[in-house]
């Protein structure tokens, strides 16, 4: 039994196959980096790709240039984010701050404490001064400094600060809001004593100051000075207790400066518009 002779293939029977569908690049990629949550460099990255073709830039320069877009457009919006959740008042800010109004050692003091460390070390920073001084303005100018710096403060009013830790408290959620609080790096009590409380209120605001000592700073502003605090915590023990864990690590200006608005009012008087 002989084999059959193989034949040669012929350039006929040498078919080539068909080519394979290069994939879509610029599709994959933008998938891709969706996947990945990083948006900015999805909807740049051709743009960058082009300006680097036409400007002959290596792919580390390309690279770098979306990178630094997306880190730039992440801390915009996490600052975006902390301005909003510290509930701090819009036109209260450092720029129409009128820092002329105050003692130059003040303004020193403002000035130290932009750089945010005292939030590392939990310092608290306690402002004193007559209604309508500017205590809440300068308050809320500087933390709006911090936050631009990435840190996370919140604003409140201690009315209604206390009225949130008696409903808390009521519905057995005082220690869980405790810790709600506890995530902010400042939190910002506004007009303690401007309003008497009862208290059961200032019982609440106790337990609060006595949890974040040593854990988180508190900024509070005062009309009342320290030897008047038994009007707010109502008796001796737990006025001192208060003033001894705020003041143990602390930051204390006095801003003895007449009312901007009774001294607006005046000029406005004196010099009234055509």
């Amino acid at each position: 039994m002989t084999r059959a002779a193989t034949k040669p293939a012929t350039r006929a029977s040498r078919k080539k196959a068909p080519p394979t569908a290069k994939p879509d690049r610029t599709a994959q990629l933008t998938d891709q980096l969706k996947e990945l949550r990083l948006p900015t460099i999805r909807d740049r990255f051709q743009e960058s790709a082009v300006r680097a073709e036409t400007e002959n830039l290596s792919h580390l320069e390309y690279l770098s240039e979306l990178t630094t877009r997306e880190c730039e457009a992440r801390r915009e919006g996490r600052i975006k984010r902390l301005m909003t959740r510290s509930k701090l008042h819009p036109g209260k800010t450092w720029d129409n701050f009128k820092f002329k109004r105050l003692p130059l050692h003040v303004v020193r003091q403002l000035e130290t404490l932009r750089d945010g460390s005292f939030l590392d070390r939990r310092e608290n920073v306690l402002l004193f001064g007559k209604p309508g001084s500017g205590k809440s303005h300068a308050l809320c100018a500087l933390s709006e400094q911090l936050i631009l710096q990435g840190r996370s403060l919140l604003f409140t009013t201690c009315s209604l600060l206390v009225q949130q830790l008696l409903i808390a408290k009521r519905d057995l959620r005082l220690p869980k809001m405790i810790k709600q609080l506890s995530s902010f790096e400042g939190l910002i009590i506004d007009d303690l004593g401007y309003v008497q409380q009862s208290r059961e209120e200032m019982e609440v605001l106790f337990t609060l100051l006595a949890e974040r000592y040593e854990r988180g700073s508190v900024l509070l502003t005062s009309n009342l000075a320290f030897s008047k605090w038994d009007q707010i915590f109502k008796d001796a023990m737990t006025t001192a207790a208060a003033i001894d864990r705020l003041v143990h690590h602390s930051v204390i200006i006095e801003m003895n400066v007449p009312s901007y608005r009774v001294e607006t009012a005046k000029n406005t008087k004196t010099n009234p518009s055509p």
